[in-house]
């Protein structure tokens, strides 16, 4: 993020005098939105008016790939005429064609008004389309032994996209799945799955299958519950994950990321750690 920092900085010095008088805040987002690279991706931006009079003009988009030190201009474009009336603060998404990839990538989009006024700069994680194909790897010949119990269709959308093969635990019975890795998807009482779904997953877990729990999306428990957790069984474990970790998995990279993690870790168990702090200045 430093480093992302400093590049936002070196844009706007380079900007010089267009940044100058610029009435319009960017509020950074507190982690960078990530997608993948393609057409039409749509990343999400904050402006405020701190002024007392409306802020009503032409935004044009700079799009820029970014390294540790470096960034390379890729072009600019037209927006949209953007509003924001005396002290408020709007929620808007622009939608940019991200180049191919084939790792994450940093990139930053310049926020221009009137063609002459920067704004200030958006970072974004542009990501390969093809972060799936670890699964692959994770579970051998997957067709037979990745099962995957998803009634809302998220986690099995994700997985067809990405020509990954499993074997749709919604037509077969839970607890005769005899795979290496069970995925569990959120479902609520309306679901037919709901009834007993616990004690299956823990006869499914004594037989040796490794599983990756989904839990429904709930009120904020109370006491607070962690975002996931391992319950070993055997030489694996039930990973149990808060929903929000793999919210719209065929659309967000770090959901996928997120899901590769929770399925390696199903598989081979580990006790957490101490957190290993950054070098500090």
């Amino acid at each position: 993020m430093r480093e992302i920092a400093f590049i936002i900085f070196l844009l706007l010095v380079a900007a010089g005098d267009r940044s100058a008088g610029a009435d319009l805040e960017l509020q950074t987002n507190a982690v960078p939105p990530d997608v993948f690279f393609g057409e039409a991706r749509h990343v999400p931006v904050i402006f405020h008016n701190p002024e007392a009079h409306d802020f009503n003009r032409r935004i044009r988009m700079g799009l820029w790939q970014t390294s540790s030190a470096t960034a390379a201009p890729l072009g600019e474009w037209p927006w949209k005429q953007l509003r924001v009336p005396p002290g408020q603060t709007v929620l808007e998404s622009a939608a940019l064609d991200f180049p191919p990839v084939k790792a994450e990538t940093s990139f930053l989009i310049q926020w221009i008004a009137d063609s002459n006024r920067v704004l200030g700069a958006t970072a974004v994680r542009v990501y390969p389309t093809n972060l799936l194909d670890e699964l692959k790897r994770v579970v051998p010949e997957s067709g037979e032994n990745l099962g995957v119990l998803d009634s809302r269709g998220q986690l099995a959308t994700a997985l067809q996209r990405a020509g990954v093969r499993f074997v749709d635990l919604t037509e077969a019975t839970l607890t005769g799945f005899s795979g290496r890795l069970a995925l569990i998807g959120p479902c609520g009482p309306d679901d037919p799955e709901w009834s007993g779904l616990t004690g299956r997953i823990r006869q499914l877990a004594r037989k040796g299958v490794a599983v990756v729990w989904i839990l429904p999306t709930t009120t904020p428990p109370n006491p607070p519950s962690p975002s996931y957790y391992l319950v070993t069984e055997n030489t694996n474990a039930v990973v149990v994950v808060q929903p929000e970790l793999v919210t719209d998995p065929a659309g967000r990279p770090q959901s996928q990321l997120n899901l590769v993690y929770f399925c390696q870790l199903a598989l081979h168990p580990q006790s957490p750690g101490l957190p290993e702090l950054a070098v500090q200045p």
